[in-house]
């Protein structure tokens, strides 16, 4: 089964000057349980396309499937596919509330969905991702990058989607990290049986994640990766 399908996705950002072309139609597909790459450097287009898949970037044309239903151009996602489809940023301090302690930005979410007790529920999931209980009376600033990233995957995975979108995940934190994230990365995927889409300018954190990738450069689709052509990195 296909998790996600793009096909001739495109996405053009409109201002004074006239039209940019961030996505210039664009295909590919990712089959369940697969991690697959988005490779390129910055600019060309790959988080752009990735928050299209998200949910956050509206205003696009062509086709986005996820588990076989189809996404509509500006339109949110809405019903159990919101909850399968989840994101983790590139910056974790930026994307966790400044003002609040970790226990609550892991029990937001937990308490909109009527989940029965959210303080088991938070540390639960920090447990998961590899952080001690006294994280949550926490406040983001107080947290080392690393922690600061394990919180947001925490937060990605509260309601246990079936398709998790990565985009850089690593390249704000110290190489001493970076490996670490990947690796809890790895286990959470396995031992959740998620889909994983990854966004990387790095081409050796994509060898080390994916199953499959496709090189991006200036909003197009420039070479499909597969994974012989990854391990020779």
């Amino acid at each position: 089964m296909s998790a996600l399908s793009v096909d001739n996705l495109s996405i053009v950002f409109n201002g004074k000057d006239g039209g940019f072309t961030a996505v210039d139609a664009i295909s590919f597909d990712v089959a369940e349980g697969e991690t697959f790459g988005l490779l390129g450097p910055s600019g060309c287009g790959k988080t752009t396309a990735l928050r299209a898949v998200a949910g956050l970037n509206l205003d696009w044309s062509g086709s986005i499937n996820v588990f076989d239903t189809p996404l509509r151009p500006n339109r949110k996602i809405i019903g159990p596919l919101r909850r399968d489809i989840q994101m983790v940023f590139q910056d974790p301090y930026s994307s966790l509330h400044p003002r609040h302690r970790i226990r609550r930005i892991l029990g937001e979410p937990l308490t909109v969905a009527k989940i029965e007790d959210v303080e088991a529920a938070v540390l639960a999931a920090l447990d998961r991702v590899g952080l001690k209980a006294d994280i949550a009376g926490r406040y983001p600033h107080q947290l080392s990058g690393g922690q600061r990233q394990r919180v947001a995957i925490a937060r990605a995975l509260l309601l246990k989607p079936r398709l998790l979108l990565l985009d850089e995940p690593t390249s704000a934190l110290d190489v001493s990290v970076q490996a670490e994230i990947l690796n809890l990365l790895n286990d959470l995927k396995r031992d959740c049986g998620m889909t994983l889409v990854l966004v990387s300018h790095d081409r050796g954190v994509v060898a080390h994640m994916c199953d499959r990738a496709v090189e991006m450069s200036k909003g197009t689709i420039r070479h499909a990766l597969a994974r012989s052509d990854l391990e020779i990195y």
